[in-house]
């Protein structure tokens, strides 16, 4: 109940507090929401020493060469009430290759395939987080050799854990097929036999321990 200066009611003065309380309301519950959203996301990042990122390819059609990547950072952004709104970012050196044949790793550091003075990363960065009937996939844009495309990577998660010295991890655990020949790696010489000496065919294999960062 609200009056004037004349000590009888005023609606419209009553209105108008009215709103002005609305008006603090509405702001403040947005705010609480947005910081109960931020709250919910944390950020990990990945651990190197506890994890990997490999690949195989055939090799002369009769057996798979398997490599990795020895240098490469990434960053989850884990959110434990809706994992919809997670993300993820990746970044991988391609010079960083390893097939433990220092030939065959120099040749595809070269023009031939990576090319990785032109082309330095592979990097993948998710676009959105969705949950299937056979479980969890990432989408986003992936870029290698200077080609980026949409692509999709199903993955399982496990965690968050309490591990060491009470920091929070995670464990992603992911896998792919890509053809090299999508991304302009299309080096080839044929076999004999009339197959190709490295195949087009490229699985990826993603290991990691994330650990939340403070």
């Amino acid at each position: 109940k609200i009056e004037n200066k004349t000590g009888v009611e005023c609606p419209k003065c009553q209105k108008g507090e009215i709103m002005k309380v609305r008006n603090l309301i509405l702001p403040t519950a947005l705010i609480m929401a947005l910081a109960g959203a931020v709250m919910a996301a944390d950020t990990y990042e990945f651990d190197l020493s506890h994890s990997g990122i490999g690949f195989s390819v055939k090799h002369l059609v009769i057996t798979n060469v398997k490599g990795s990547f020895t240098d490469f950072s990434g960053t989850i952004v884990y959110d434990s009430a809706d994992i919809t709104r997670s993300s993820v970012n990746v970044i991988i050196k391609a010079a960083s290759i390893n097939t433990a044949i220092e030939a065959s790793d120099n040749h595809l550091r070269a023009a031939d395939f990576f090319d990785v003075e032109k082309f330095p990363e592979i990097t993948f960065q998710s676009t959105k987080i969705e949950k299937t009937p056979d479980g969890l996939v990432a989408f986003g844009k992936f870029t290698m050799h200077g080609v980026t495309k949409e692509i999709s990577i199903p993955f399982t998660l496990a965690g968050p854990i309490v591990g060491p010295g009470g920091s929070q991890r995670l464990g992603i655990e992911a896998s792919l097929l890509i053809d090299r020949f999508d991304y302009g790696l299309t080096w080839s010489k044929l076999t004999e036999a009339g197959g190709l000496m490295v195949g087009k065919d490229v699985k990826i294999e993603l290991n990691i321990e994330a650990v939340q960062k403070k």
